[in-house]
């Protein structure tokens, strides 16, 4: 009996091992407060996604898990929105109370699969102050970023990757910056970090990052969208277009 709950730290540590490595490859994803909202980007397959009228979520991991959480979010928001009203829905009820002990669950019980997923919600406020950004782990662990102190939230495959990127935003960002400058700083903190992730090396300048910016970029697809303050209908989410994110590629 005394070995028991040896064996079940023994086996959730080797269970954190092995998540942490299914997820160091994926691609990470910048949320930014500018001047009409908030805006989140990446590279890579479709991982940007409206929850409800306020809120966006963003995800790394294995598809069939993102695509699970993601229908549950929505579930549980649009039930909520119905039974009460679109101004009840919550995105700390709907992280604190929901999906947050759903993950934990999931990862706790080993003998059952975990979610191979870390995602991360934005909702926005009505003044930039307000906005809010959550990020949740796959063991169901929260980490809250409220915008008046921090104007961005990073999603990264790795610790380090993470450090970096915030690093870069702490530089370079002033939380004022219209479209076209809100882009361009979340693709340079998307190299921030795959720069990282590739040398390890201290916080690269200006240069260095555009450098990384043309070889990472590749095949890969930019995505963005935006959560837009002065929306003029209550769904506060649309996708930036296409020819916008070409115009920035062009610039790499």
């Amino acid at each position: 009996m005394i070995e028991e709950p040896y064996r079940w730290v023994e086996a959730i540590a080797t269970r954190r091992d092995y998540v942490e490595t299914q997820l160091s490859s994926g691609s990470p994803i910048i949320a930014l407060t500018f001047a009409d909202g908030i805006l989140l980007f990446t590279v890579g397959q479709q991982k940007l996604f409206e929850i409800y009228d306020r809120i966006a979520l963003g995800a790394i991991g294995h598809p069939g898990d993102i695509e699970r959480l993601r229908m549950a979010a929505i579930e549980l928001a649009s039930t909520e929105g119905f039974a009460r009203s679109a101004a009840d829905v919550s995105l700390r009820r709907l992280a604190y109370y929901s999906l947050s002990p759903v993950m934990k669950n999931a990862f706790e019980q080993i003998y059952g699969a975990p979610f191979l997923a870390r995602l991360l919600f934005a909702e926005i406020g009505a003044t930039p102050a307000e906005d809010l950004f959550l990020r949740v782990e796959y063991d169901g662990a929260i980490s809250q970023k409220k915008s008046g102190n921090k104007r961005f939230a990073v999603l990264a495959p790795t610790k380090k990757s993470a450090e970096q990127m915030e690093q870069f935003l702490e530089r370079e960002d002033h939380g004022d910056e219209d479209m076209t400058a809100a882009l361009e700083l979340a693709f340079d903190a998307w190299a921030a970090g795959q720069k990282q992730a590739e040398e390890g090396a201290v916080l690269p300048g200006r240069e260095e990052i555009r450098a990384c910016r043309r070889e990472r970029l590749g095949d890969g697809i930019m995505e963005a969208v935006v959560l837009e303050r002065r929306a003029r209908s209550p769904v506060q989410y649309r996708t930036v277009e296409q020819k916008q994110l070409a115009a920035l590629s062009e610039q790499v």
